[in-house]
């Protein structure tokens, strides 16, 4: 039994073997001493808007690879972003132990003095130093002058001060020194200079001030109310005193015969001691 070759190859297909390889060699041989690449003429205009478009681009990418650096404050720098500045391990270093002893940096200056980086480092990134408001704008320091305590004959009298008069007084605007003015007609006149501080909406510091400048010279005669005989209506009259605490005075009065003691009044309710020293002012405790 004999095998007939699968690979034995007829005259026409070694022939066509043959061309193709010729073919093959022509163009290897065509490309070797034939340079096929075309040359643009060196000043051509439209080569050098192509190659500054293809420079722009390279340097979109070079600058796309650079890390970027925003503003922050140096007293917050890692490890890692002391290396991105350019710092060096030691300058780092020297840092993060100023920070350990809680102190602060509050400059470029500062930072180069506790770091020691170089004056082109410090150049390069001092523009993205942040510090806090309080560092960078400083509330001016108050400057307090020190003034002389008027004596009582120096001061004016309280009772007979204008509005213009307590305007000359500092934090003091006119609304407050019309309430001023309103609240002592409504008094017929301060009794003692604290009942500045009964004026509605008047601060404790401006009443300081004005005590400083005016005092009561001229009281008001007045005629204190006996609180063993007053009715109702007649008590209801006084500062701090509402008509329904006065009617719980008379059932107190009338519950223990009467008042011998106007300490008394600080069992009833509405009534406590600031309001009591007031109340004082105007009401008396002469048993019938």
């Amino acid at each position: 039994m004999t095998f007939k070759s699968r690979f034995v190859l007829n005259v026409q297909q070694r022939s066509g073997i043959l061309v193709l390889m010729v073919l093959i060699c022509a163009v290897l041989a065509l490309n070797y001493f034939w340079d096929f690449s075309t040359k643009m003429p060196e000043n051509d205009p439209k080569v050098a808007v192509i190659q500054a478009r293809i420079d722009s681009l390279k340097a979109l990418k070079i600058a796309d690879t650079v890390p970027k650096i925003y503003p922050f404050n140096p007293n917050f720098i890692s490890d890692y972003k002391g290396y991105i500045l350019g710092m060096s391990i030691s300058e780092i270093d020297k840092l993060h132990r100023f920070r350990e002893s809680d102190k602060w940096i509050n400059s470029a200056a500062d930072f180069k003095k506790v770091t020691g980086v170089s004056d082109a480092l410090l150049t390069e990134i001092s523009p993205y130093f942040k510090f806090p408001e309080w560092v960078t704008h400083p509330k001016p320091k108050k400057t307090y002058t020190s003034r002389k305590k008027k004596s009582t004959i120096q001061k004016s009298d309280i009772n007979t001060a204008t509005v213009d008069d307590l305007l000359e007084i500092e934090g003091l605007t006119e609304r407050l020194a019309i309430r001023i003015i309103n609240y002592r007609k409504r008094l017929g006149g301060f009794l003692e200079d604290n009942q500045l501080f009964d004026v509605y909406g008047l601060p404790s510091a401006v009443v300081f001030k004005i005590k400083d400048d005016f005092t009561v010279k001229t009281k008001p005669e007045i005629t204190q109310i006996n609180v063993n005989e007053a009715n109702a209506s007649d008590l209801s009259t006084i500062s701090f005193i509402t008509f329904d605490i006065a009617r719980e005075i008379i059932n107190y009065r009338e519950l223990h015969e009467g008042i011998t003691d106007l300490d008394d009044l600080l069992k009833i309710d509405g009534i406590n001691a600031y309001k009591l020293k007031r109340i004082k002012l105007y009401l008396s405790a002469n048993h019938k």
